[in-house]
Formats: structure tokens, sequence, C-alpha cells
């Protein structure tokens, strides 16, 4: 068996092809995640213009979300079948296509119409390239998916203050311009580097032993349980229940952090810091634990980060000046990373056979999450006009994933 497996063509290039799309998809979640987590920039200038309500402006924001997890299965199996290369490059035509007709944005059907379109540009990014790593890697797994969900935080990072200058050298229309022409040539260009799976490049997973040596030489489908079989375990709903309210959690806090500073008095170009730095933390948060994953288990990073947020959340609470808000949103961006170890621990519970389609059903639960977290803030604090209440209950459903991650159990 020894021999066989040396003499698979791959071994013979000193050269592996999963860093070229490690790289590629580095780049992907840089321009995808960055543009996304703009939004809370552009929020009040849109606001100021149409005279819309928080929770009207935040409902396209939701709905987007909503189109995600709905097409993130799809797009799941889409992966499974023909590879993330045509799945990323239909996204980003999407996406792309979508902030450049936020542009000429005229009237509330506009903006939800153009947000779904965004939500379907955003459908593939996690499912897609979060699965092919755990393909392409079997030793590091955690920390590659790490370091390519960091693009995200690069992206959070940088775009929201290039965003804010933008708007203050231009127009809101014409930052969405620019943005919606970098993803549509620097994403669409990238993702023509990615490929499915080691074999079609003549390679070994990073880190194979014998039986995922011999099933990839064999072109046959490594093991695992189906989308049917993966339901019918509490586990996977636990985990399931958990990734919602991630989404729930981190964006409530992504939208409305920049508007909710700027009502405590905090200048603009502050607001806009915030949401940079949570980029900033979330690059060192995704490295971190997906490192952690790697070496303590991923359950137990799951239970540390769970707790973090939780703190975090409650610190949104009782802050009152900027500082307070920027402890708060540094522990929260830092335990976000723990989303790096979806994927990994998907593949530890239910296998590599159908994980695209797995981790696109967990992805979808995250989406719902994420839609309806920053819709129900945006409404409690136009029926209250404080956040408080909308915090509160954050900090319940956070505490909830808390205690789930505590009782979940290995299969």
């Amino acid at each position: 068996m020894n021999k066989t497996i040396e003499q698979w063509p791959g071994n013979r290039s000193s050269f592996f092809y999963g860093y070229i799309l490690v790289i590629a998809s580095f780049c992907i979640m840089v321009l995808f995640v960055g543009s996304y987590a703009a939004f809370g920039v552009f929020f009040k200038p849109v606001l100021s213009e149409f005279g819309w309500s928080r929770a009207m402006i935040s409902g396209a924001f939701s709905l987007s979300w909503i189109l995600q997890g709905s097409l993130a299965v799809v797009m799941g199996k889409l992966t499974d079948r023909i590879g993330p290369r045509a799945v990323m490059t239909l996204c980003g035509l999407f996406l792309g296509l979508g902030y450049l007709g936020m542009s000429m944005l005229g009237s509330l059907r506009q903006f939800y119409l153009l947000y779904g379109i965004i939500g379907v540009g955003m459908s593939g990014l996690n499912v897609s390239l979060v699965s092919t790593t755990s393909r392409w890697f079997i030793d590091r797994r955690g920390l590659v998916t790490g370091i390519i969900l960091a693009g995200g935080g690069l992206g959070t990072l940088a775009t929201p203050p290039m965003a804010h200058w933008l708007i203050s050298a231009s127009s809101w229309r014409q930052s969405y311009i620019i943005m919606g022409s970098m993803v549509l040539v620097i994403a669409v260009i990238a993702a023509q580097f990615l490929r499915r799976d080691p074999a079609q490049m003549g390679q070994l997973p990073y880190g194979h032993d014998t039986s995922e040596a011999t099933a990839f030489m064999q072109g046959t489908e490594p093991e695992g349980d189906s989308p049917k079989e993966a339901a019918r375990t509490k586990a996977f709903w636990m985990i399931a229940t958990m990734f919602f309210s991630l989404g729930f959690c981190l964006y409530s806090v992504i939208v409305h952090v920049a508007p909710h500073a700027t009502d405590l008095g905090i200048p603009a170009s502050w607001a806009a810091a915030l949401l940079s730095a949570m980029g900033g933390f979330a690059i060192v948060g995704r490295i971190a634990l997906g490192s952690a994953g790697d070496t303590i288990g991923n359950k137990r990073t799951f239970i540390v980060s769970l707790a973090l947020m939780t703190f975090s959340v409650f610190l949104f609470i009782l802050a009152k000046d900027f500082w307070m808000l920027f402890a708060a949103a540094a522990i929260i961006s830092f335990s976000w990373g723990v989303g790096a170890l979806g994927s990994p621990l998907m593949a530890e519970f239910f296998g590599l056979k159908s994980l695209g389609t797995n981790v696109g059903v967990i992805n979808m639960c995250y989406s719902v999450g994420a839609a309806a977290g920053p819709f129900m803030a945006g409404y409690v604090f136009d029926m209250t006009q404080s956040y408080r209440s909308a915090f509160i209950m954050t900090t319940l459903v956070s505490l909830s994933a808390f205690v789930l991650s505590v009782f979940l159990k290995q299969r």
C-alpha cells in the first residue's frame, strides 16, 4: 500500500496546490465579507436621504441573510457536484452587480431587491470555501480554515474606514460603484484558481492517512453521513442551533454598533473605527481559535468562545462610552473566530461524504440567525428608542448557545 501511495502522481510534485487555493479563498473572503460588513457605515447616509425607519433598513439586510441561508444548502450541493470555481464565479457576479445597482437606488422596493441579489451573491461563500478546504487539508484543518476566514476579518478591518472616507469625499452612491467594481473584477478572477479536491490536480490531501489516500487514488467518495442521516442525530441540531445563535448575536452587533455609537454622541468616524477594529480582532480570533480547535478540540474551543461572546454582549448593555464599546466589540470579534471551526466540526462529527451539503445546512441556520438578529434589534429600537432591550435579548440567545456547547456529545 505504501508503495502505491508513493507512486501517486501528486507525490512527485514538490508544490502542493492547496496553498494556491488558500490564497485565492483568502482574497475572496476579504472582498465579500469586507464589502458586506460596511453596511453599517452606509446605514445613516441612506437613512438620512430616504427617511426610512431603522427596522426598514435593517430588514433589507435581514432579507439578504434569509436568501443566503435558503441557498446555502443548494450551494453546498453544487460545490459537492461541480466544484467551488463555478459556484464562486456565479456568486461574485451577483454580489458585484448588486452593489453596482445600489448606486442607482431610488425606492424601498429597489433596496430590498438589490440586497436580495447581494444575499444570493453571499450564499456560496462560507459553504463553498470552507468545505473545499476540508477536502484539501486533513492535518491543520482548523488552522487553515481560520486563515481563510481571517480574510473576512481583514476585509472588515479595512473596508468600513475606506467606505467612510469615500462617502465623505464623494457620496455613498459612488462608494457602492467602487465596491461593486472591485468585487466583479478581483473576486471573479480569484475564483478561477479554486479546485474541488486534490484529485483534480493529481495530488493527495495534506496530512492524509492510508485509508483517505486510497479513497482519493481510487476515485471513491470518502466515508460520512448523508444529510438525511446527519439530520436524524441530536448533535446535528445542537450544532445548527449554536450557529443560529452565532449569527443572531454577531450581526445584531455588526449592523447596529455604528448607529448605536453615534446615538451615544460618538463621532461617525470613531463609529466606523469600531467596525474596523472588529475586523482586526476577528483576524486574531479566527487564526487563534482555528489553531485551538486542532490543539484542544473543536468542542472545547466552542465552549470558550461562546462564553466570551455572552460576556461581550452583556457588556454592550452597560457600555456608555467609546472605550467600553471598544472592549465589548473586541471580545465579540475575537469569539467570532469560532466560525472557522464550523466545517472542521461537521467533518469530525459527520465525515466528508456530504460535507458541502451538511455545512450548507448549518450555514443556513447561521444565516437565519443573522437575518433575525439585526431586524429584531432595529424593531426594538423603533419601539423603545433604545438598544438596551435588544442587547438583553441577544445576551440570552448567546447564553443558550453556550449551554448547548457544554452538553454537545462527541459521536
